[in-house]
């Protein structure tokens, strides 16, 4: 017997992308300003909503972002001054990443940018339909995560 996918629109992983590239042309043009690419922003991001160092793996796996890719984008952000890496106490193989006071300036920068856009999406979108698609892709993550997906 023949299983029929659905079809392709409905497709819920085509879908999340199809919703991530809308919403990242919003915000494309105002990391281009400060010539940052998503990838260094979300690490800059997660960085930046911490007040401790955090580890590569921690990085890692709050920025989706695989250990080789972080590992070169995190030596692009230090050489730029943004990042500072140090070798962690206890563990060879890992470093702690922290925001420098050059970076922290960066992220105050982007930021402005950065809710002008939040702004522009809630404006089409409409604030009350953006909460409700927060809560609504945190209970699928926490439904995927029960099953263990």
């Amino acid at each position: 017997m023949t299983q029929t996918l659905r079809r392709f629109e409905r497709s819920l992983p085509m879908a999340l992308m199809r919703a991530r590239e809308a919403v990242m042309r919003e915000f494309r043009p105002r990391l281009a300003a400060h010539e940052l690419t998503e990838q260094q922003w979300r690490v800059l991001r997660a960085l930046s909503a911490f007040e401790k160092p955090l580890t590569t793996r921690e990085l890692s796996e709050m920025t989706f972002l695989l250990g080789p890719s972080l590992s070169r984008i995190t030596a692009n952000l230090s050489e730029r001054g943004w990042v500072r890496r140090s070798p962690h106490p206890t563990d060879q193989r890992s470093n702690l990443l922290n925001l420098t006071k050059l970076g922290e300036t960066l992220v105050s920068q982007v930021a402005t940018g950065s809710e002008e856009g939040y702004a522009a999406i809630e404006t089409r979108f409409g604030v009350d339909r953006l909460e409700l698609l927060h809560q609504l892709l945190d209970d699928l993550a926490a439904a995927q995560s029960i099953r263990g997906s």
